[in-house]
This record gives structure tokens, C-alpha cells and sequence, in this order.
């Protein structure tokens, strides 16, 4: 039997022995390619087309290119937005997510009431919470000014949603949809720490402070990076909410990158006579990955430098 014939015979037995399996995979296979493989392909044609949704693409070369860095400043400013507002994201929910999982990680009946409390919004619907908060941070009958004012701390309704604060508070309302979801990886991370770990260290004279950052913490280490990592990219992709609280605005003050280019494909400012831009919107989008790529790599970098220094 020639060579080629018994690979074959190989490939046909393995198949037949493991149909089973791939058969419960094939409905993953046929989604992921009509819902990854397919749009993909779409966009990388049609980057290299001036595009609207009807009538015949235009092919243009690189010009979406051009346009994209020569004129386009509102999608750069949406750029550094979204660094702003990942940034900002970051540096308030891990820590917070942290301290609550470190805090609420013992098992007891209140602090499982505490955890479920916390995680609910993380299961809410995104625009649904949107919603909910554009009526709480509303500038003359939310309860946030009505709060502020019982209290004492202002003495005139603040414009939340306006030019001031309008980050600020799409920033909080992301802290708060989130938090509830990594600490819940936190709290995993931390019931692999041996007990036996935490007792030596007792042993040894530690303070609660000292066994939080010389035992606790380096030992998260590796599920830290991992919910750094995810936190990362699923930042860098928000934008439900910031589309139902303001729509990118005001003056593009929230607008980050995936909301522009959901506006490129599905203009939805009220009343605008704007075309959808398939072509142009490709274009973006693929930019915007390498974006997104170019951050995550930099992240896995820095780590793997800081695991060598620490060893």
C-alpha cells in the first residue's frame, strides 16, 4: 500500500472513531464561519471599496487608507478617547474588583447575598442599565443632583451627561456593570491559595497588610494577568452604553472607536443625513484591531518582563 493510501485510511478510521465529537462541534464550526470567517473576508474586500450599502462598489485602492489618516481627526480623537476611557476603566474596576473579592472571598450566607448583589448588573442588559442611569444622572430630576443636594455637596444641578463630566460618568457606569464580573474571577483565584500558606505565614508574625501584599498577591499573579488581559479587550470594545447615555457626544467628548464605526455602518444620530460608509467602516475596523493588537501585545510584553524581573 502506497504511502499516500495509508494516510488516508488513517485520516477515514480517525474520523469514523471521533465522528461523534466532531459532529457536536460541527454547529460551533458552520456558526463561527458564517459569523467570524464570513464578515471578516467581507471586510477585507471591501476596505479597498467606496461602498454604501446599494448600488455597485467603487474599487479606490488605499484611499480609505488616506482618508482614514490625512483627514479623518474625529476617528483619532475617538482613539484617544477610548484610551481615556479604557484607562480610566481599568485603574478604578481591578482594584475595586480586588478589594471586594478579598473582602467577600470567606464563605458565609451574607457575603454570598453580597456577591450576588454585586454581580446582578453584570447580567443586565447593557442598554437596559444605559437606560436606567440617564434617568438617574438626568440634570434636573435625577436622584444623583436630588442626593448631592440633600447632602449638602452641591448647591446647583450638575449637567452629568454634558461636556464636563460626560466621560467621568460613562466611566462609573462601566465600573459599576463590571466590577461584579472580576471579582468573581478574583474570588477563584483566590480559593486556590492553600490555607496551609496563609496559616505559616500567621505563623511567622505577619499583619493582615503584610499577608495581602507578599502572599496574596504575587500568588494571584497569574490570574491577575489573565484578568487584566480580558479587562483589556473588553474595554477596548465598549460602547453600548456610551451609544444610549450619549451617542458619542457631546461634541465626540465619548465617542470612542467602536461607536464610530458602528456610526460608519448605522449612522444614528437623530436627524442626521449621513450615508452609511461599508467601505470606509472596513477600513477603520481593521485599523482599529491592530489598534487593539498593538496594546494587547505591548501588555503580554511588559508582563513577561516583569515575570523575569521578579523571578
Amino acid at each position: 500500500m502506497k504511502k499516500n493510501d495509508r494516510k488516508k485510511n488513517g485520516l477515514w478510521k480517525t474520523l469514523k472513531r471521533e465522528r461523534t465529537s466532531y459532529l457536536m462541534l460541527l454547529p460551533n464550526i458552520i456558526m463561527f464561519a458564517a459569523f467570524t470567517v464570513y464578515p471578516l473576508c467581507w471586510a477585507l474586500r471591501y476596505m479597498l471599496y467606496d461602498y454604501r450599502g446599494y448600488g455597485e462598489a467603487r474599487y479606490i485602492g488605499l484611499e480609505n487608507f488616506v482618508r482614514l489618516f490625512t483627514r479623518d481627526s474625529q476617528y483619532w480623537d475617538a482613539v484617544v478617547n477610548t484610551l481615556v476611557y479604557v484607562g480610566g476603566k481599568l485603574i478604578l474596576t481591578i482594584p475595586l474588583a480586588f478589594l471586594l473579592a478579598v473582602l467577600l472571598s470567606k464563605s458565609s450566607r451574607s457575603n454570598a447575598v453580597a456577591q450576588s448583589i454585586i454581580f446582578t448588573p453584570t447580567i443586565m442588559s447593557s442598554a437596559v442599565m444605559a437606560l436606567v442611569f440617564y434617568l438617574l444622572f438626568n440634570t434636573y430630576n435625577g436622584e444623583i443632583n436630588r442626593l448631592l443636594m440633600d447632602l449638602g455637596l452641591i448647591k446647583e444641578n450638575v449637567n452629568w451627561l454634558g461636556i464636563d463630566y460626560a466621560m467621568l460618568t460613562v466611566i462609573i457606569i462601566a465600573v459599576w456593570g463590571g466590577v461584579g464580573n472580576y471579582m468573581v474571577y478574583f474570588i477563584a483565584g483566590l480559593t486556590g491559595i492553600p490555607s496551609d500558606v496563609y496559616e505559616s505565614a500567621k505563623i511567622d508574625g505577619a499583619n493582615s497588610v503584610q499577608i495581602l501584599f507578599k502572599v496574596t498577591l504575587p500568588m494571584m499573579a497569574p490570574v491577575l494577568k489573565m484578568i487584566l488581559m480580558l479587562a483589556l479587550v473588553i474595554s477596548f470594545m465598549d460602547m453600548q452604553s456610551i451609544m444610549v447615555l450619549t451617542e458619542g457626544g457631546p461634541m465626540g467628548q465619548t465617542n470612542v472607536m467602536f461607536l464610530y464605526i458602528y456610526q460608519l455602518f448605522f449612522p444614528i444620530t437623530v436627524g442626521s443625513a449621513a450615508p452609511q460608509e461599508f467601505g470606509y467602516g472596513a477600513a477603520v475596523s481593521l485599523v482599529s484591531a491592530c489598534i487593539i493588537g498593538m496594546f494587547t501585545g505591548l501588555y503580554l510584553f511588559l508582563s513577561r518582563k516583569l515575570d523575569k524581573i521578579t523571578e
